[in-house]
């Protein structure tokens, strides 16, 4: 592993104490807990639209779209196909329901349609869901950085993490917004940048990538068979469609989003800005992922390479070099994809430019993680502490409590981000951790504006049966061989379709049987 030039780390350097920068700069505005969370209210909808798409980006995307495109094909590219109807629905139902609300937190009106439960249940998959993010987002990142510096990925987290808990501390959501907009800019041109270092350094150029993707079958969005036991095109679309429903309808990094603008107008913008630029930026990483396969179908050395590293990681420090080159000669793409953008910036990419892409990459994960915490300790504050552990806290109290849930949930989540080295694919570990976290939260959501009759029994009676459901298709794979029948047959993404329908069609089922209450006599 080469060490990374001064040139590259000065530039980084100066990317995070211009972010932290941002923190103390924006700090003097932050007097009161509703600043904090929502900014001034002020801001222009194309600049929230922007925040919104650097949240969809992230080191998952930057660093696990790639390796998906080496491993496989464009498959996971469906996703981003169903972003425009999700964001649809938001703009239509979502972002005026909550501009009307008022209430910064996505959850409150839970409670008022169905009772405490509810709210308390949404929080936990909430933060639940926010945890397993900002995780996997320092893990991508670290990884990353770990192939061009050599530093242990645990240091990285801890160095990275204390500058995105001094901005995002001190500065509050107006700070978030702003970095992101910068740091929107600063990934979409480190991902443009590294296409042309690939063509620049590809034997034959756009055309070869061309021939190999072809003959390899990876431009496939995958099979269109109606079969739902495999991460066929509809599988993905369905997947997509409820993740991202849940993203602009219920994840509290969105609706959050949505106040800080200055009218409903442009809290729909915000929306539309954000799919318009999200799906092709999306579609270029997977473009980076297939012109990386064919790089080093052409420079077989270099593959060589990472299947040892990956080896090595995957045995351990202990092991022999005969076990891990054993262990390499079994490996294929999909087993080593996401290290194979970090290895190409190592090798591949010249001073000074190195800088500039590893800025990108931590541009992409350090907006999606303070905007988690800002969220999160948001969600906390308004829905934990101020419902159950100090209703009548002033201004000064709850301030002082969204300070400290904001560290806190940064540090929780780069302890997440500690426990998950070594896992085989970051895009599926995300993905996978989501679906379990957010269907049961989508399914009350729909259920809560949908359905007029049913009432605080029928809606519980349906979180428990999706409850069910969810963990039986998550965990059923533990069942002995003896009794496979019993275990899911569906493939893991359609956790969040299940259990999102089960929720909203029982509970919406119930309530059409329920009676009307009798009306009193009129004396």
């Amino acid at each position: 592993m080469k060490e990374l030039p001064l040139i590259d780390l000065t530039v980084i350097v100066l990317y995070l104490a211009a972010m932290v920068f941002t923190g103390f700069w924006f700090s003097r505005r932050n007097k009161n807990a509703g600043q904090f969370s929502k900014g001034s209210g002020l801001i222009p909808g194309w600049a929230v639209g922007i925040s919104l798409y650097a949240t969809f980006l992230s080191s998952n995307t930057f660093i696990g779209v790639p390796g998906k495109a080496f491993g496989s094909n464009w498959n996971a590219f469906v996703f981003s196909l169903s972003i425009p109807l999700a964001a649809w629905v938001a703009s239509r139902y979502f972002v005026p329901f909550y501009r009307k609300a008022g209430e910064v937190s996505a959850y409150t009106h839970l409670e008022h349609r169905f009772g405490p439960w509810a709210r308390t249940y949404a929080v936990i998959c909430f933060l639940l869901t926010q945890v397993a993010r900002i995780g996997s987002i320092f893990f991508g990142m670290a990884l990353a950085l770990q192939a061009l510096t050599g530093y242990s990925m645990t240091s990285i987290m801890l160095v990275i993490g204390l500058c995105i808990l001094a901005y995002t501390v001190l500065g509050g959501m107006e700070a978030v917004i702003w970095t992101e907009v910068v740091q929107a800019i600063l990934m979409s041109g480190g991902a443009l940048l590294i296409v042309v270092l690939i063509l620049l350094d590809m034997p034959g150029g756009a055309g070869k990538i061309l021939e190999t993707g072809i003959s390899d079958n990876k431009f496939s969005l995958g099979s269109a068979a109606p079969i739902f036991t495999e991460p066929t095109f509809w599988v993905i679309l369905l997947y997509g469609f409820f993740i991202n429903l849940n993203n602009f309808g219920v994840d509290q990094n969105y609706v959050q989003r949505y106040h800080t603008a200055s009218s409903e107008k442009e809290a729909s913008r915000s929306i539309w800005i954000c799919a318009k630029l999200y799906v092709p930026l999306s579609l270029l990483f997977f473009v980076i992922g297939t012109c990386l396969y064919a790089y080093y179908q052409e420079n077989p050395e270099l593959t060589g390479q990472i299947k040892l590293q990956a080896a090595a990681e995957q045995l351990g420090p202990g092991a022999s070099g005969e076990a891990v080159a054993a262990r390499a000669a079994t490996l294929g793409p999909a087993d080593y994809g996401d290290k194979v953008m970090p290895h190409f910036m190592a090798e591949k990419v010249p001073p000074g430019l190195a800088g500039l892409i590893i800025s990108a990459i931590l541009a992409a994960g350090m907006s999606t993680i303070s905007s988690g915490m800002n969220a999160s300790a948001t969600v906390f504050s308004e829905d934990i502490y101020k419902r159950y552990l100090k209703r009548n806290a002033s201004s000064e109290q709850h301030m002082r409590a969204l300070l400290i849930t904001t560290a806190i949930f940064g540090i929780i989540g780069m302890a997440a981000g500690i426990a998950m080295i070594g896992v085989k694919s970051i895009l599926d570990i995300w993905w996978e951790l989501s679906g379990i976290f957010a269907g049961g939260m989508l399914g009350l959501f729909l259920l809560g504006i949908i359905s007029r009759k049913a009432g605080n029994r029928e809606a519980l009676a349906a979180i428990i049966l999706g409850v069910l459901i969810i963990l039986w298709m998550t965990f059923s794979y533990l069942i002995p061989s003896e009794y496979s029948y019993l275990r899911n047959p569906l493939h893991a993404n359609m956790i969040i379709v299940a259990g999102t329908l089960a929720i909203f069609l029982s509970g919406s089922f119930l309530g059409w049987l329920r009676k009307p209450a009798a009306q009193k006599p009129v004396s």
